[in-house]
C-alpha cells in the first residue's frame, strides 16, 4: 500500500476537506484539513474488491444471511484481541455514534446523568444533551503530560442520579492505552455507582508499537453491566459506510438493546456489511499492520517538530492518529494561537474545549495523511510561531 500517495479529496462531498473553509475559515485550495477523524488513505484492496463485486452484480437489495459477516467479526476479535465473541452478542448499528445514542436511549431516562471522563470525544456530550440527559464531566488529571484516572475525586462527584458511564478506550483525544489496572478501576467505579458501562473501542486496532490494548470484556466482574462497541470504520478508513457493532454478553442487557433496535426499525446497510466482512480478513490485517507502522512514522515526525516549538507540547500518542497538542505554554489566549494555526498556518483543527473540561488549552491534529503533508503542516506551524523560537 502506498500511503504516500496524495489523493485530492476536495469537491468529493468530503466533510473534512470540503467543510473546512466554511467552519474554520481555512481556504480549501491551500489549506490542510487535520480535523475530522478519517484518514486520507485508500482502504485495503480487499475492500475495494468487495465493492467491485457488488457493482458488477448490479442489484442492491435487502441484505440477508449474515453468517460470514459474523464469522469475520469473531475471527478478528479472537485473532487480533484474544476476545472470543458469540455471534448472538452482536448488533449492527449505523456507526458507533449511533451505537452510543442507542445505548443512551436504551439504558437511561431523561434527566439521568451520564458520566464522561474528560476531555473526551466531543460527539458523546452532544448525544447525551440532545437526548435530554445530563452530562457529568469527571476531569482527568494530567501527570507528566499523560492522562490518569482519579477515582477518589470522581467518587465524591457522584450523586446517585448517574446511570451510565461512557469510556473511550483507547482514549480520544489523548491517545492513552489504558492499563489493566486502570480498566479494573473503571469497572470497580461503575459497580460502586451502579452504572451501565459503555466501552467505545473504535480505535483498538490503531495502537502504536510498544503498547497493547486490553478489551474491557477481559476485565473481571463487569459483564453484567458492560456494553462493548467496535467498528471497522476507523481501522480501515471506511467511516462513510456507517457500520458499527454493539456487542453485549449479558442476556438481560442484550434483550433490552434488541427490543429497542426492533422498535426503531433499525437494520444493517448492505454496503457496510460487505465492506466489514472483507476488511476482517488476513489481507485486512496486513494492511492494518502497514498502516500503523506508517502512522507511527508520522507521529514521530509531528511530535518532534511540534515539541521543538517553545510553548507547544504534543501528548505522547500511544494509540489513534489524533495528536493532542497543548498550547498553554505559549501564554497566548486561545483566540491568538487558533488564529495562528488556522489563518497563518492554514490548518483546520479541532478546538480543545469541545472535548469538555481539561481541553481548554489544546488543539487536536489528525496526522493520518501522507507524510509530505504532515511535513508541510509542521513547516507551517514552525513559521506561524517563529517569534517564539
Amino acid at each position: 500500500m502506498n500511503f504516500d500517495e496524495i489523493i485530492d479529496r476536495r469537491a468529493t462531498h468530503c466533510a473534512k476537506w470540503d467543510n473546512m473553509e466554511a467552519l474554520y475559515g481555512v481556504p480549501r485550495d491551500e489549506g490542510i484539513a487535520m480535523w475530522v477523524a478519517d484518514m486520507d488513505f485508500r482502504p485495503p484492496q480487499v475492500i475495494q474488491n468487495a465493492l467491485r463485486d457488488m457493482l458488477d452484480h448490479g442489484i442492491y437489495g435487502y441484505f440477508g444471511d449474515d453468517s460470514k459477516y459474523l464469522e469475520a467479526i469473531q475471527w478478528w476479535m479472537d485473532s487480533r484481541h484474544g476476545w472470543k465473541v458469540d455471534p448472538s452478542w452482536i448488533f449492527t448499528t449505523h456507526g458507533l455514534v449511533n451505537g452510543t445514542a442507542m445505548c443512551v436511549d436504551t439504558y437511561t431516562d431523561p434527566g439521568d446523568g451520564v458520566v464522561l471522563f474528560t476531555p473526551i470525544y466531543h460527539a458523546f456530550a452532544k448525544i447525551v444533551k440532545a437526548a435530554g440527559r445530563k452530562v457529568v464531566e469527571c476531569e482527568m488529571p494530567m501527570n507528566a503530560g499523560r492522562y490518569e484516572m482519579d477515582f477518589d475525586a470522581w467518587d465524591a462527584q457522584m450523586t446517585g442520579a448517574e446511570k451510565m458511564l461512557i469510556l473511550c478506550s483507547p482514549h480520544n483525544p489523548g491517545g492513552r492505552v489504558w492499563s489493566r489496572e486502570e480498566l479494573q478501576g473503571v469497572a470497580d467505579f461503575a459497580i460502586r455507582h451502579d452504572l451501565i458501562l459503555v466501552s467505545d473501542e473504535i480505535h483498538h486496532d490503531l495502537v502504536m508499537p510498544g503498547n497493547t490494548h486490553i478489551p474491557m470484556a477481559h476485565i473481571d466482574g463487569i459483564t453484567d453491566r458492560l456494553v462493548m462497541m467496535t467498528a471497522t470504520t476507523k481501522t480501515f478508513n471506511i467511516a462513510g459506510s456507517h457500520s458499527g457493532n454493539v456487542i453485549i454478553e449479558d442476556p438481560g442487557l442484550r434483550e433490552k438493546f434488541g427490543a429497542r433496535m426492533m422498535a426503531l426499525g433499525l437494520s444493517a446497510n448492505s454496503f457496510g456489511v460487505f465492506m466489514a466482512t472483507a476488511a476482517y480478513s488476513p489481507e485486512g490485517a496486513t494492511w492494518v499492520d502497514e498502516c500503523v507502522a506508517y502512522l507511527d512514522g508520522n507521529r514521530r515526525l509531528f511530535d518532534d517538530a511540534v515539541n521543538a516549538i517553545p510553548g507547544l507540547q504534543s501528548m505522547n500518542l500511544e494509540a489513534t492518529y489524533l495528536a493532542w497538542v497543548d498550547f498553554g505554554g505559549t501564554g497566548m489566549a486561545s483566540d491568538e494561537y487558533i488564529r495562528r494555526v488556522q489563518q497563518d498556518a492554514r490548518i483546520a483543527v479541532n478546538h480543545g474545549p469541545t472535548f469538555g473540561k481539561g481541553g481548554e488549552n489544546f488543539l487536536r491534529f489528525n496526522i493520518a495523511t501522507p507524510r509530505a503533508r504532515v511535513q508541510e503542516a509542521c513547516d507551517r506551524l514552525a513559521q506561524a510561531f517563529d517569534d517564539l523560537q
